[in-house]
């Protein structure tokens, strides 16, 4: 693994896509590849699906539960999306960009521009699918939803798709090895660039402050 450059604080890596699209198996694979960031478990009211636990893919909650952790001001981020909420705890990202860890969030496109406006510092990447056709064939492979779901996926894809351009990344999944791939060249270069560093005392006063002349 290269090695990284010295900083003080950990970055935030968003990754959004329509649903289908492969976000989470990608998110997936890159944790259990690399593993030298943590990845934010999201909080949720949406049911869990076969095979999920609690804790593992998701934070399940009530709604009731979910406002009240809104109330308290838990979530970094917080949206409704196809009529369940989602939203990021506050104090598990704090807490591991203080160590100098990196996180990586799966969250949807509305999360991942509301992050964005508290933490202008994240980085954004936008899975896309290859077309509207291939999501529509994942989401009906994937067994998960009623056709009427699948149709408000589909929907709301349109809508998501278009804010890409408000994205720093995007990455058109056609292979899932080719993807992971790329997503992983973009944490590496975003971990590399210069206005990160923080030199130890030694080399500090030989090098400008980020942004200075």
């Amino acid at each position: 693994m290269p090695q990284r450059l010295h900083v003080q604080r950990g970055l935030v890596f968003v990754v959004s896509a329509p649903s289908g699209a492969g976000k989470t198996t990608l998110c997936g694979r890159l944790v259990k590849e690399y593993g030298d960031f943590d990845l934010s478990i999201s909080t949720t009211t949406r049911p869990p699906r076969r095979g999920e636990t609690q804790g593992v893919e998701y934070r399940f909650v009530s709604v009731a539960q979910f406002r009240a952790k809104i109330d308290a001001g838990e979530f970094v981020e917080w949206a409704e999306v196809h009529g369940n909420y989602y939203g990021t705890s506050r104090r598990f990202l704090e807490e591991r960009l203080s160590q100098g860890r990196d996180v990586l969030l799966d969250i949807d496109v509305q999360g991942g521009l509301q992050l964005r406006r508290h933490l202008q510092e994240s980085i954004l990447i936008f899975i896309m699918p290859p077309s509207l056709e291939t999501l529509q064939q994942r989401l009906r492979q994937r067994g998960a939803d009623a056709e009427a779901e699948i149709k408000r996926r589909l929907e709301g894809a349109k809508k998501e798709l278009a804010c890409v351009r408000q994205y720093d990344y995007a990455i058109i999944n056609r292979d899932i090895t080719e993807s992971l791939a790329q997503l992983r060249s973009i944490i590496l270069a975003e971990r590399q660039r210069s206005s990160r560093y923080c030199p130890p005392p030694d080399i500090a006063p030989f090098v400008p402050r980020a942004g200075g002349s």
